[in-house]
């Protein structure tokens, strides 16, 4: 079942691959790099040690390499794990500041809009965004991860 992230389209070479998000689905990132060598149960240990989060919300989760040119998603998609990948040929993609808190990276959430940015290549500090009314998350309660700055 694909509520959160919708399928792929697209079975002929040269046409293009859907990726969807529903606004609902929080994103969280790794400021840390991490080896991308990981896969489910390294980057499901890094969901709960580094980002401090719950792996089976049903939240994504977005690590990055040391050199910035690849990434690897995961997500819990209700019977199961998923992680998507990708690998840029040229070129690194603009993460938000690394953010240190006692000597510890800090994790930060990001929102849908920010995350299709960062996967087309735009700089999202030189975005600017009209304000727009916003309601606050439904878990009132829980741990709050900061998030980035909204777009200027």
């Amino acid at each position: 079942m694909l509520d959160a992230i919708t399928g792929f389209s697209g079975s002929n070479v040269g046409e293009s691959i859907v990726f969807n998000l529903s606004p609902s689905v929080r994103i969280f990132v790794c400021t840390k790099p991490v080896d991308m060598r990981l896969s489910f149960d390294g980057l499901f240990g890094l969901v709960q040690n580094q980002i401090r989060q719950d792996p089976f919300s049903g939240a994504l989760f977005l690590f990055r390499s040391r050199r910035g040119n690849f990434i690897k998603m995961l997500w819990w998609d209700l019977d199961g794990f998923a992680i998507f990948a990708k690998r840029l040929e040229e070129g690194v993609f603009r993460f938000p500041e690394v953010r240190f808190e006692n000597g510890q990276y800090q994790p930060c959430e990001i929102e849908r809009a920010q995350l299709m940015m960062l996967l087309e290549g735009i700089d999202t500090s030189s975005v600017k965004r009209f304000k727009r009314y916003r309601r606050e998350g439904r878990d009132q309660d829980a741990k709050v991860t900061p998030k980035v700055p909204a777009m200027r």
